[in-house]
């Protein structure tokens, strides 16, 4: 893998500290590692990616919600 793709498989951990929420952080992180490992069989990573991003989607909504 490249540097574009590793910190495209990053994302959702780089989404999930800007939501500072604790309990976001390591599945995010875990799914970008998972991603990470995943790189060589591109649908299995894309699903890990996707619910990677999901999770730290709705913990930045609920921290924009809050305050």
């Amino acid at each position: 893998m490249n540097v574009l793709q590793i910190s495209i498989a990053a994302m959702p951990f780089l989404l999930a500290l800007t939501s500072r929420m604790g309990k976001a952080i390591v599945p995010c992180q875990l799914t970008s590692i998972v991603t990470v490992l995943l790189g060589a069989e591109p649908h299995r990573a894309v699903v890990a990616w996707c619910a990677g991003m999901l999770i730290a989607a709705v913990a930045l909504r609920e921290r924009l919600r809050a305050g």
